[in-house]
């Protein structure tokens, strides 16, 4: 670092994001990207005459994509707040809603960002921790602290699912803190805490096109919450960056969300392959929780998962692996096309033998 940087981020450690090679073709299953393309309609959708429009300014309320987002959910666009990528709104409502007196609580294992966010902007925090099957205990959450409650769901990293049951009653516990339920990879076999938000006014449900509707390329993520809360989240995006979504990646959203049918169509495909890994997996000795996202976390007693990672790496294949503690044992394999899938389990094999 410079000798200018501010003493305030002496300690900072910026997010690491997964490898994204330019050099060599990998079987990427790192990062929990879509397996599949967009949809045919965002292709239809990215017009020439689109593109010839790039001399302006992108609309910096979104409305088409708002509309379209707010149609699907069946809410109000005064309930909808579109960022660049989920990674901004939870930026924006790390910054609104905590400051000195109030900070955030998370899972000790969870999405990366959350902790970067707090040492970014000076925000105290609690990492809770999560049980020995890697589930988050909802009891752990209701107490008296004055700290707002961060939670993905399925869960970063592991990709265990919080009943929705309990997210409520992590909600309805303090109608004085926040409650934000990243919800990345909820299309994936978990269900969405969206209808809470008409009877709670205290939780922000987070949402990403990066996953299910393979557009992590695009930058689009949105929030859905109470009216006020989004008018909230607009000061941050106005006192920031007012045009946070470029003029292409709104239409491509607004195409992407409008085709249903495709979406439910990729959607079972991943489903379906991952529960081919997990069957696959088992059979090898490889013991996972149980996955309800695009990716599974697993390890094998035959090798650590540091070394696992590396021997996969030299066959060409990419997955994650992270150096805490709890997980260091594991890798995490982002869920593939069928060939991809059998492209690792044929390299696992050999590196075991």
């Amino acid at each position: 670092m410079s000798r200018f940087l501010s003493g305030k981020f002496d300690k900072l450690a910026p997010y690491v994001p997964g490898e994204q090679p330019q050099d060599r073709k990998y079987i990427k299953l790192n990062t929990n990207e879509s397996p599949y393309p967009p949809s045919p309609k965002v292709l239809e959708a990215l017009s020439t005459s689109e593109c010839l429009r790039l001399n302006l300014y992108s609309d910096p309320k979104a409305d088409m994509l708002v509309r379209q987002i707010a149609q699907y959910y069946s809410v109000d666009p005064q309930n909808v707040f579109v960022g660049n990528g989920s990674d901004e709104v939870l930026a924006f409502a790390f910054y609104a809603f905590c400051d000195s007196d109030r900070g955030m609580s998370f899972p000790d294992i969870t999405y990366g960002f959350f902790p970067v966010y707090c040492n970014m902007f000076g925000i105290k925090y609690e990492q809770i921790k999560l049980g020995e099957d890697f589930s988050i205990n909802a009891e752990d959450y209701l107490t008296d602290s004055k700290n707002n409650v961060t939670i993905a769901n399925p869960n970063a990293q592991t990709g265990v699912f919080l009943d929705i049951y309990d997210v409520e009653k992590i909600v309805a516990h303090s109608a004085d803190r926040i409650v934000i339920i990243d919800e990345a990879y909820v299309d994936l076999g978990g269900v969405s805490a969206v209808s809470l938000t008409e009877k709670y006014d205290n939780l922000i449900v987070v949402g990403t096109l990066s996953k299910s509707r393979s557009l992590a390329g695009g930058r689009v993520g949105f929030a859905i919450a109470n009216e006020k809360i989004i008018a909230d989240l607009n000061i941050m995006k106005y006192s920031f960056n007012p045009y946070n979504i470029n003029r292409l990646s709104i239409v491509a959203a607004s195409a992407a969300f409008a085709d249903v049918e495709y979406f439910k169509s990729i959607t079972n495909s991943i489903i379906k392959n991952r529960e081919y890994l997990v069957v696959e997996l088992e059979k090898r000795g490889f013991i996972m929780p149980l996955s309800m996202a695009n990716f599974v976390l697993a390890k094998t007693e035959k090798l650590g998962g540091q070394a696992l990672y590396e021997r996969l790496r030299d066959k060409g294949i990419l997955v994650r692996h992270f150096k805490d503690a709890r997980i260091a044992d594991y890798i995490r394999i982002t869920v593939g096309r069928r060939e991809q899938i059998d492209s690792l389990l044929a390299a696992i094999d050999d590196i075991l033998a």
